[in-house]
């Protein structure tokens, strides 16, 4: 294969179809903030929304960043049926919006043009070959046309489906991408019906645009690819409506690390996929899934003791990357399924260096055991790991032992008052202290006065 031939280009669509999440809102600040870090890693286009639709795709558009490697890409429809190209609202403020990369979506299966659009066929075709030719002759450098639907309606009518895909391609689309809009079809399908459609349609010029609506968007844009297309487009973390969409986290590194494709993001720059992933949803107050393929906290934990000791000898036993490729870390979990090699694994990782024979290393794994049997959970819980394991191994002086407390509340001159009484030992000496404070709060907000206890008073 030609290194041409090996090139994908990846397009993401996050800030246009990830914004279309149930709970997801982004702002012209959190779109400037993630179209700046897909920037910086090297995705090639960047669709940031859809100009005319709302105000924060207007206050976007009008003032953008400006990107070092990706391309600023806007997003709309065709003609309206009844409307000429020139004179079509909602195709002036795409091409208005002064992207030199325009993506715009028609319908290509038959159904849809019958009862969505109640057209003729080929009125519809009219509409996608004259839309693309007036973004053509306004100057746009690189237009994309989404077929909607596309394998659907090829499923339905192939030679329509084509018919539409090749009006766009006919008159000068950059990128004909296939849509599989309702995340329904299986990768089988889809490599079979990509690989038709290759025949009419160069696969340099060709896209897959998928939804994961049957958990499978990742391995269809991969089947796809495998089919001959060459751009792939996604969201990060699969953003999108219903089930979402393809996720790029997953789908650069398997494109680059186990297909062999080169990406505008190099080899190195793969260490901030991590940070990318987990920066969106710290953006959106989103908690991140520990379980995601690559760069979730999970993507690389060991827990079962078998493993542990497979991994400490080989990693590649265990692992089909090494962590930090993609800027993760391997992480081993001590639990009651843990064996001796989690424990000092764990012991290295906090900086504990002890013989892998010493009594202490059984104890504590038994220990260890007996609390979870008892309902406590170590598993996610480093720091309450670490002081039992330095306890055990006599690490942590004991600088205080609480030697009995005692709380009440009661209500006192009409107003409900919590008291908060303890008795401390700390080097030697006793302490005693007490504290009041509204019921809400408890004892603490009203402070707590410590002195030595001398014939049981405060002092």
């Amino acid at each position: 294969m030609s290194q041409s031939d090996n090139r994908v280009y990846l397009f993401d669509t996050t800030l246009r179809d990830g914004a279309q999440t149930q709970g997801v809102d982004f702002s012209i600040a959190d779109k400037v903030a993630i179209a700046e870090a897909l920037d910086r890693i090297g995705v090639d286009y960047i669709e940031a929304g859809w100009p005319g639709a709302n105000p924060t795709d207007d206050g976007f558009f009008a003032d953008p960043p400006k990107f070092a490697r990706a391309r600023l890409t806007a997003f709309g429809m065709t003609r309206r049926p009844g409307r000429s190209a020139d004179n079509d609202p909602g195709l002036a403020a795409m091409l208005g919006a002064g992207t030199k990369a325009v993506c715009m979506v028609g319908k290509t299966w038959d159904f849809h043009v019958d009862v969505a659009l109640e057209i003729s066929h080929d009125e519809n075709v009219a509409m996608i070959a004259e839309s693309i030719a007036m973004a053509k002759k306004r100057g746009v450098e690189e237009v994309m046309f989404d077929c909607e639907h596309f394998f659907d309606g090829y499923k339905a009518n192939p030679d329509y489906a084509l018919r539409c895909a090749k009006a766009a391609y006919d008159v000068g689309a950059r990128w004909v991408v296939l849509c599989d809009t309702n995340g329904g079809t299986l990768p089988g399908d889809i490599e079979r019906i990509t690989g038709e459609v290759v025949k009419h349609i160069p696969g340099k010029n060709l896209g897959i645009h998928c939804h994961n609506d049957t958990e499978n968007a990742v391995a269809n844009s991969l089947a796809a690819v495998r089919a001959g297309v060459r751009q792939v487009q996604g969201t990060i973390n699969g953003l999108g409506e219903r089930c979402g969409n393809a996720n790029l986290v997953a789908l650069i590194p398997s494109l680059m690390l186990k297909m062999g494709f080169d990406t505008g993001i190099a080899r190195e720059e793969l260490e901030h996929l991590t940070h990318l992933s987990r920066m969106l949803d710290d953006r959106l107050h989103l908690p991140s899934n520990r379980s995601a393929a690559y760069v979730g906290e999970r993507a690389f934990a060991h827990k079962g003791g078998l493993h542990v000791s497979a991994v400490e000898k080989d990693p590649r036993t265990y692992e089909h990357i090494e962590p930090g490729i993609v800027g993760n870390a391997r992480h081993i979990v001590v639990s009651d399924q843990a064996g001796r090699s989690n424990i000092l694994a764990r012991f290295r990782e906090i900086g504990l260096e002890i013989d892998a024979n010493a009594p202490e290393v059984p104890k504590l794994l038994d220990l260890i055991k007996q609390r979870e049997n008892e309902g406590y959970a170590y598993d996610g819980a480093e720091a309450s790991f670490e002081l039992l394991a330095r306890r055990a191994l006599g690490h942590v002086p004991e600088y205080f032992r609480v030697e009995s407390y005692r709380a009440t509340v009661e209500r006192r001159d009409g107003k409900t008052v919590s008291e908060g009484t303890v008795r401390l030992r700390v080097d030697g000496q006793e302490i005693h202290s007490v504290g009041t404070g509204n019921s809400f709060s408890g004892p603490i907000n009203g402070g707590l006065k410590v002195g030595v206890v001398t014939d049981s008073v405060s002092m």
